[in-house]
């Protein structure tokens, strides 16, 4: 394909976005490990230099797709999810809140990795919370059917991503495909709940959503964070019916106390775990607080009140996600989780 990567460079020098047959034509040389380090590393930077476009990564996000391993969740479901990238090392927020978010009645298929820019992300965090994070579709299906929430690690799902793994890690710089993970959960859930860390990919990543027919929110702490932040306002884009709109959302207008960011700083995942642990446990403090607040915009996401205010839905959400820790529905489902994953897991049935 080295005259078909020199066109589709040359088509991208000239400011082109990408269109159907060439988000094909790479991906498939990408993904089916035929393309060079070099032809890959040529193209994700005359992507990031001309400016991934809504409709470059939606077209990519349907490629990447198509390799992904099968899984069918036809139930209403919200994942909530982060790109991650934002360099603050937190304690692991969205998974700690999609647990929260299930125990509050809504159902969750969560799509994560193992860590790449920070110490512990949601897969490392989940298995040293006793989660078996190796399951494929039949497993993780039975996980949703049977409590609700459900976890896809995307070197499993999206094993070909590998062949891109060299040209990203000589790179060294955030390409296309950091975005790419956080849209492309195998499930296809039509509720996300998304934190993204680059302020200028916010808008784009959103419409990448409501274009491919999603609903729910994408938001990014306006410190800097993937996450809604405590420590001051966020930037919160509401998705539906394909349209989006853009709201400040500051924590005292629901009753919460600021925080620093500093007070949610966490660790290797033993201690995130550890951390998680005691505030399904009734720990009280900011790290609470974030859980809390990031389950209720997701726990808002899966309900879909999208008529009422913004702040509305987080409150309501907030109340939800409060009494799911404090009844300990929180800690029993975790524990329930950790169970049944064990037993479905490939590792320990072929022991």
């Amino acid at each position: 394909m080295a005259n078909n990567w020199k066109a589709l460079i040359a088509h991208l020098e000239q400011n082109l976005d990408l269109n159907e047959a060439l988000a094909t034509s790479a991906m498939s040389e990408i993904l089916e490990g035929r393309a060079v380090e070099e032809d890959i590393k040529n193209f994700l930077i005359a992507l990031k230099n001309k400016g991934e476009s809504s409709t470059d990564i939606s077209l990519l996000v349907n490629e990447l797709l198509k390799y992904a391993l099968p899984i069918s969740i036809e139930e209403r479901a919200v994942d909530p999810v982060g790109t991650g990238g934002d360099g603050k090392n937190t304690v692991n927020i969205s998974t700690s809140a999609a647990i929260v978010t299930t125990a509050a009645g809504a159902r969750v298929v969560k799509h994560g990795s193992i860590a790449a820019s920070s110490k512990s992300g949601a897969a490392d965090v989940l298995t040293e919370l006793g989660v078996a994070t190796d399951l494929t579709g039949p497993e993780v299906e039975k996980c949703v059917y049977k409590l609700g929430i459900g976890f896809m690690k995307a070197t499993t799902f999206h094993s070909a991503l590998r062949h891109a793994a060299p040209a990203r890690k000589a790179l060294g710089v955030p390409t296309v495909f950091n975005v790419l993970g956080p849209l492309a959960n195998p499930a296809q859930p039509k509720v996300i709940a998304l934190g993204v860390a680059p302020k200028e990919k916010l808008p784009i990543m959103a419409k990448v959503v409501a274009d491919r027919g999603g609903e729910g929110f994408a938001f990014r702490g306006d410190d800097g964070i993937d996450e809604l932040t405590l420590a001051t306002t966020s930037t919160v884009i509401q998705i539906k019916n394909g349209e989006m709109t853009t709201h400040v959302f500051d924590p005292q207008e629901i009753g919460l106390e600021l925080s620093p960011l500093s007070a949610l700083v966490g660790g290797t995942p033993d201690i995130n775990a550890k951390i998680i642990r005691r505030v399904f446990a009734g720990e009280e403090g900011p790290v609470r607080e974030a859980i809390l607040l990031n389950a209720a915009i997701a726990i808002a996401a899966f309900k879909g009140d999208f008529h009422l205010g913004l702040n509305q839905q987080i409150a309501n959400g907030y109340v939800l996600a409060k009494q799911a820790i404090d009844s300990g529905k929180a800690e029993d489902l975790l524990e329930k989780w950790s169970k049944l994953t064990q037993e479905l897991s490939p590792a320990n049935n072929l022991k």
